[in-house]
């Protein structure tokens, strides 16, 4: 037995990886997607486009817009002056927000009483805008209550200001609330995902394309011995894959890995469990290598989307919600982003890791009951 296994482990490497194209996509390849997608997978808002309307040019005015172009969040564009010219830019795409200033600002806070200022923002990027506006906001309020202490200090006294909240916020895990730390771990899950299931759904259907198949079944080799030639290769190529792809997050995105690698690949074998029944059934089902691709990425799509990867599970409807716990990759983000950034351990992910088991368990089952059925 072990040496049936043997042989079809050699084979199936050589096949696997004697093309030079295919040694490039599969050890490549992930790595230069993940540094595509670390970059390109990024909702923190910076360098907004933004186009100044000062009607009043006071020194309150002046001091003002310098706060917003200081901050880093929001990039002069251009100076204007008229109305037309605010339609103008907004509509061609120019800036995304303009700060318009009406006339006696600078008076009004003099005087102690309240002075609007208008930010208009182009609100079809709805995600930018509403992360735009609350930087704005909190420029706003931290120049407005500069200016009351400066005007408090000033007094001479008579005036009793009552006291207040201060609000000192912390955060933990992420204290930057950089984007990368939260998507990249995500982008590694999604890579593996990917590579191991199109290569188990091509597994079986390609024997079938070459007309090997009916060689195999007469051999004395079992059904046992047949999968686990097949799928090994693959788990030793998900392994190589994280570890490369983890490798990038760390050294070039600056990613933390606080938690434990052993049990990062311990829940990565598990979430292999779950591709590769995936990748098998869908090959035993097919009768092509296209045909295989294809149904692959009809589950690929919806596991990517049902995940929480770019979409909170929280927000969807609950019927769909209900649907996503059925999704092997729900799981396993959850684990890989808190093995990176929280730094837990069984302790705290073992639900996680009993619903990647089970799963991974009937999947894997149902794909080889299926096979012999095929077979």
């Amino acid at each position: 037995m072990f040496e049936r296994l043997i042989c079809m482990l050699r084979k199936e490497m050589i096949q696997t990886l004697r093309d030079p194209r295919m040694r490039f996509i599969l050890f490549v390849i992930p790595a230069v997607q993940t540094l595509i997608f670390g970059y390109a997978v990024n909702t923190d808002v910076k360098h907004v486009s933004t186009a100044i309307y000062d009607l009043d040019n006071s020194v309150e005015s002046r001091d003002l817009v310098d706060r917003f172009i200081r901050s880093g969040y929001f990039n002069l564009s251009e100076r204007i002056g008229s109305d037309q010219r605010v339609r103008e830019l907004l509509d061609r795409g120019e800036v995304k927000a303009v700060l318009k200033i009406n006339h006696g600002l600078g008076a009004d806070l003099r005087a102690g009483r309240t002075a609007p200022v208008q930010l208009i923002f182009d609100g079809t990027d709805s995600n930018t805008a509403g992360i735009a506006l609350s930087y704005a906001s909190r420029i706003a309020a931290h120049f407005s209550q500069e200016l009351q202490s400066s005007q408090s200090a000033r007094s001479s006294g008579s005036l009793a200001f009552p006291g207040g909240v201060t609000l000192q916020s912390r955060t933990w895990y992420n204290d930057n609330l950089e984007s990368k730390n939260y998507y990249v771990p995500a982008v590694i899950a999604n890579i593996v995902l990917i590579i191991t299931m199109l290569l188990s759904s091509m597994a079986v259907v390609r024997e079938k394309e070459i007309g090997t198949m009916e060689q195999i079944i007469v051999t004395p080799i079992s059904r046992g011995e047949f999968i686990l030639g097949k799928t090994t290769p693959f788990v030793l190529i998900g392994f190589i894959d994280v570890a490369l792809v983890t490798a990038v997050a760390c050294f070039w995105f600056g990613v933390p890995i606080r938690g434990s690698l052993p049990l990062l690949f311990g829940a990565t074998a598990l979430f292999l469990m779950s591709t590769l029944g995936f990748g098998l059934f869908i090959s035993t089902i097919s009768q092509t290598q296209q045909q295989a691709m294809m149904s692959a990425f009809f589950f690929i799509f919806p596991a990517m989307l049902l995940s929480g990867f770019a979409f909170p599970i929280e927000n969807m409807p609950v019927p769909v919600q209900w649907l996503t716990y059925l999704n092997p990759l729900r799981y396993y983000l959850v684990i890989i982003r808190s093995i990176f950034l929280k730094g837990v351990g069984v302790e705290i992910l073992w639900p996680q890791l009993a619903g990647l088991f089970i799963l991974g368990l009937l999947i894997l089952g149902f794909a080889v009951e299926r096979f012999h059925k095929t077979a």
